[in-house]
């Protein structure tokens, strides 16, 4: 994948985040600004998506850590290189769960 590709691959994948939480009820607000999401929850804690377009991958910080993810042209999906190569909405889902308290359902349309 070039530059080109990640970044429309990347930047994609941010506004299906937010289209995500949109169809989830979540009560998640989210700004974006210069490439870098911010979710925040309603006990004020934060997730942060922002792209590294030098190693191809999108970061996400969480309360529970930072975390890195690659991605996989063969399934066309974000995957987190660490851990159990967790693909990128499923971890969200399970954090915004743990961060807000309350199950979250974050699933790309």
């Amino acid at each position: 994948m070039n530059e080109s590709e990640f970044h429309d691959i990347a930047e994609q994948t941010l506004e299906q985040i937010q289209d995500a939480i949109d169809e989830s009820g979540a009560d998640i607000d989210y700004e974006e600004v210069g490439g870098v999401l911010t979710l925040e929850f309603d006990n004020g804690s934060k997730i942060i998506f922002s792209k590294q377009p030098p190693v191809k991958q999108l970061w996400m910080a969480a309360k529970s850590g930072g975390f890195h993810f690659e991605y996989d042209e063969h399934d066309n999906r974000w995957v987190c290189d660490s851990g159990e190569h967790e693909e990128l909405f499923a971890m969200l889902s399970r954090l915004a769960s743990e961060q807000g308290g309350e199950p979250v359902e974050i699933r790309p349309a």
